[in-house]
């Protein structure tokens, strides 16, 4: 076999770089505090959620879809007060139920008090958004911000969101983030595939235990 024909790729290797540890950890610092500013986007903060279980489970966008609300335990609600980002005490480590890959593997995965932060402010924000729905609130953990348009349907917020949804979420936050960032830090890859992959390489995420089949 030649050079030119030669590829020393591993089968299981992704095709482009992943970013290192350190830029992984900035975009999660990054998202986590643009979430709990008062004047967030309720996109932010579903970015945010996305980064942290990312984190914390090692899942991709598929598995994120698939989380529902009850798969969720953060415990105690110790946050004073109401409305959106109400108090500053941290709760607790959480846990979060995951179905992994095609076979759909339960695991349950602990969830940083950090985490959990990001994850009650989206509660809020997520009720927010299914209000002026009809009927059952979906069970989906990840919803629309806004209203969206598919094959020329308007698609209601509040209703689940679509691996491709984000995607685009994830390539909007990029392109205003290296727009307001380029002069001073590398530009962040399009594709959060590039992300995950540092935080799983670095054995970042809890492993988790896997539960029976129901």
């Amino acid at each position: 076999m030649t050079p030119e024909t030669t590829d020393h790729r591993s089968p299981t290797r992704y095709p482009r770089p992943t970013v290192s540890l350190e830029e992984a950890d900035w975009v999660w610092r990054e998202l986590a505090v643009e979430a709990l500013r008062p004047e967030a986007k309720p996109e932010t903060v579903r970015l945010a959620v996305v980064a942290g279980l990312t984190r914390s489970t090692g899942a991709r966008y598929g598995d994120l879809l698939r989380v529902r609300v009850e798969d969720l335990d953060l415990g105690p609600d110790v946050l004073a007060g109401r409305g959106r980002v109400a108090g500053t005490r941290v709760p607790g480590e959480g846990r979060v139920v995951v179905r992994h890959g095609k076979h759909r593997t339960p695991r349950r995965h602990r969830v940083p008090g950090e985490v959990v932060v990001v994850l009650r402010h989206w509660a809020v924000v997520r009720t927010e958004l299914a209000a002026e729905l009809e009927g059952t609130v979906p069970r989906a953990l990840l919803l629309t911000v806004h209203h969206t348009h598919d094959n020329g349907t308007t698609v209601s917020s509040g209703l689940p969101i679509t691996k491709q949804g984000l995607v685009l979420s994830w390539r909007r936050f990029v392109h205003r983030t290296n727009a307001r960032l380029g002069a001073t830090r590398p530009p962040l890859p399009t594709r959060f595939e590039q992300v995950r992959r540092a935080w799983v390489d670095a054995g970042i995420p809890d492993p988790g235990v896997t539960l029976p089949e129901k």
